[in-house]
């Protein structure tokens, strides 16, 4: 098949089609960081879309105006309008024409501006010890499944009682991307449950 993986600069899913075989392609506006530039489009995902035929999208829109972390910076986003610019992307790609489209984000508006998420998925389901609640709009194709459940793993606990997964309390400089990458667990379900080997 041929597979457009959408705003994915790690490669990670991409990588995980590759070695199925299929013809799949990463797209970001930035540069890759998976090692294999000759698989990267390195342009707007819309022009990477019309550049040929696709069998199937999958897609991990930015989700800094979109999800609920970001909550108490909606009022500012709403009226500087970065969260309808945010939306109307993602509604952009649920219209795209693709026949098989998977939309990847974490729990944020989304559910209540589009729909509710087909499923949402943890990385302890496929073999990662951390939480991480991922969302999962689908088209034509399966919910996926479970591979490898471990445990939940550890958590940071803040001086204010709150907590989060070890992955999320890194801070600093470049946190953001570092904590948008695919779980390679995740990405390998994907390829191998909506891909499939040739």
């Amino acid at each position: 098949m041929r597979i457009l993986v959408g705003c994915e600069e790690s490669q990670a899913v991409t990588i995980e089609l590759r070695k199925l075989g299929h013809v799949a392609y990463s797209c970001d506006l930035i540069p890759c960081s998976g090692g294999h530039p000759e698989w990267h489009l390195q342009m707007d995902i819309f022009t990477a879309i019309g550049f040929m035929e696709w069998d199937m999208l999958i897609v991990f829109p930015p989700c800094t105006d979109l999800c609920v972390s970001g909550a108490r910076w909606f009022k500012e986003k709403i009226a500087d309008g970065r969260q309808q610019r945010a939306i109307a992307f993602f509604m952009r790609i649920v219209n795209c024409g693709i026949a098989k489209i998977a939309i990847e984000n974490p729990i944020g508006i989304m559910s209540s501006k589009y729909r509710k998420p087909d499923q949402i998925i943890q990385p302890w389901e496929y073999g990662h010890e951390t939480t991480k609640s991922t969302c999962l709009w689908l088209k034509g194709l399966p919910l996926l499944k479970p591979t490898n459940i471990v445990s939940k793993g550890d958590r940071q606990t803040y001086a204010n009682g709150k907590t989060s997964p070890m992955w999320h309390a890194k801070s600093g400089k470049g946190c953001g991307v570092l904590r948008s990458k695919t779980f390679p667990g995740i990405a390998k379900a994907m390829a191998e449950q909506w891909g499939g080997r040739l």
